[in-house]
C-alpha cells in the first residue's frame, strides 16, 4: 500500500438476507441483483468493490438510489460490515481492530458529515460543534476555542451561542461540517450532504468545502447523486450501478472517455464548462511578434496566416500583449517603435481555469484569451468559437 494512499478497499461485498451462499453463486455466474433478489430474498448491496482513496484528494461516488454509494461510506467506518473483503486504513485492516481501537478510529482519524445534519437541538451551535471534543475529554476553554475557530472557518463566526433551532438548513450542515472539523480527522465522510439545500444554498456549500480543502487538504469521500456536484468537487470519481462500480477516474478523463453507455448517458447531463478546463479547448495561436521585430515584418507575418492580430511574447515565451495589423501599419508609416502600440490591457486566464469561469470574459473580450502558465509564459488561446462550442 503505497504511503500516499489513506483508504483502499478489496473485493467488498455486502449483502443482507439468509441465503447469501446462493446468491454469491448466482452473482459469479452473472447474474443481476434483481434475479438474485427474486430467486433467493438476498439484497445485493455492493459486489466485488475495489478501489485507493489518496491523501489529500477529494473522492466523489456517484450513483443513482440503490447503487451501494450511501453503504460503501458507512463500511469505512463500520456502521455497515462487509460480507466480505477488505478495507484498510493506512495499512491496517479496520475489521482487525479491537473495540478500543475501533473507537479510536471514530473519534480521531475519521469523521461523517450526514445529509439530515444529525444536530442537537437542545444544544447550541458552540455546544454542538464541540460535542466530539467534549466526548473525548477536552478541557471546556481548549475545545471552545477550537469549536469558535471551526464555526469561523465555516463562516458562521458569532453564531456560536444561538440555538440550532434558529439556523436555517445551509447554515445547519455549515454546523455539522464545523463539528467534523473540530475533531481534526484525517479523512472526512460526507453522505450526500447538500442535496436537502436549495440550489443556491448547495451552491455556497460546495464553494465553501473546496475552500476549506484548500486550507486543510483533507482526504474526502463524497457522496452525491448530482453529477454536476461530483465533477465540481471531486479529484477522481466514481460511478456506480447495482452495487458495483462502473468507472474510475477524474472528472476529465471520465467525460472524455466513458467507460459505457450508461456512464455516457449519466455524463450527458453534466454541464460540461463546470468539467472541461481552458486546456481542453485552447489552440496555438497563429502569429506570435516579438518586441524587437520591425513592424513591416510584423505585418508580413500577420498576413502570411491571415490574422488581423498577433500575440506579442518575450524571448522565454512570456506574454507582452497584442498587436493589431492596423498598428502594426500605423507604427510603419509613423517610423514608431513596435512595442509602443502593443495592447498590454488584454484578457488572459490560465490553463487550469474552468470554462464556467471565463464565459463572461470570453463573451467581452475582442480578442481570444491568452492562455498563460504559472510564470505568464504564452501556452495557447481561446477563441468566443471554442468556448460555445464546449456548451
Amino acid at each position: 500500500m503505497s504511503k500516499d494512499t489513506v483508504m483502499r478497499v478489496e473485493h467488498i461485498t455486502k449483502l443482507y438476507g439468509k441465503n447469501k451462499s446462493k446468491a454469491i453463486e448466482l452473482m459469479k455466474k452473472g447474474a443481476d441483483k434483481d434475479t438474485v433478489y427474486k430467486k433467493t430474498g438476498v439484497t445485493v448491496a455492493l459486489w466485488d468493490v475495489s478501489f485507493e482513496v489518496k491523501r489529500g484528494e477529494v473522492f466523489v461516488i456517484i450513483g443513482l438510489s440503490g447503487s451501494g454509494k450511501s453503504t460503501i461510506i458507512r463500511c469505512f467506518n463500520l456502521l455497515n460490515r462487509p460480507t466480505s473483503g477488505k478495507i484498510f486504513f493506512e495499512g491496517n485492516d479496520i475489521e482487525n481492530l479491537n473495540k478500543q481501537e475501533i473507537l479510536d478510529y471514530r473519534r480521531n482519524r475519521i469523521a461523517m458529515v450526514f445529509q439530515n445534519f444529525g444536530l442537537m437541538s437542545h444544544r447550541t451551535v458552540l455546544d454542538n460543534v464541540a460535542y466530539g471534543l467534549e466526548v473525548k475529554r477536552i478541557p471546556r476553554k481548549e475545545r471552545e476555542q477550537k469549536s469558535l475557530e471551526m464555526i469561523a472557518m465555516v463562516g458562521l463566526e458569532g453564531w456560536g451561542h444561538q440555538p440550532i433551532t434558529s439556523l436555517s438548513g445551509g447554515m445547519k450542515q455549515r454546523v455539522g461540517l464545523a463539528r467534523a472539523l473540530a475533531n481534526d480527522p484525517e479523512v472526512l465522510l460526507m453522505d450526500e450532504p447538500f442535496s436537502a439545500l436549495d440550489p443556491l444554498v448547495k451552491r455556497d456549500m460546495q464553494f465553501e468545502l473546496l475552500s476549506i480543502q484548500g486550507k486543510l487538504e483533507k482526504t474526502v469521500i463524497f457522496i452525491t447523486h448530482d453529477i454536476n456536484e461530483a465533477f465540481k468537487l471531486g479529484d477522481t470519481v466514481a460511478i456506480m450501478r447495482d452495487g458495483k462500480i462502473i468507472q474510475i477516474d477524474t472528472p476529465e478523463n471520465m467525460s472524455a472517455n466513458p467507460a459505457d453507455e450508461y456512464v455516457r448517458q449519466f455524463i450527458d447531463s453534466a454541464d460540461k464548462t463546470q468539467v472541461l478546463s481552458v486546456k481542453h479547448v485552447m489552440i496555438p495561436p497563429a502569429c506570435l511578434i516579438r518586441p524587437k521585430d520591425m513592424p513591416g515584418q510584423a505585418i508580413k507575418l500577420m498576413g502570411a496566416n491571415d490574422v488581423s492580430s498577433a500575440y506579442v511574447v518575450d524571448e522565454k515565451m512570456r506574454f507582452i500583449g497584442i498587436i493589431t495589423i492596423d498598428d502594426a501599419i500605423r507604427a510603419r508609416s509613423e517610423n514608431l517603435p513596435l512595442p509602443t502600440l502593443i495592447n498590454t490591457d488584454v484578457c488572459t486566464c490560465h490553463e487550469d481555469t474552468l470554462i464556467s469561469n471565463i464565459l463572461p470574459l470570453a463573451a467581452s473580450s475582442k480578442y481570444p484569451l491568452a492562455v498563460l502558465d504559472k510564470d505568464s509564459k504564452l501556452k495557447g488561446i481561446v477563441s468566443k468559437a471554442a468556448v460555445l462550442s464546449s456548451l
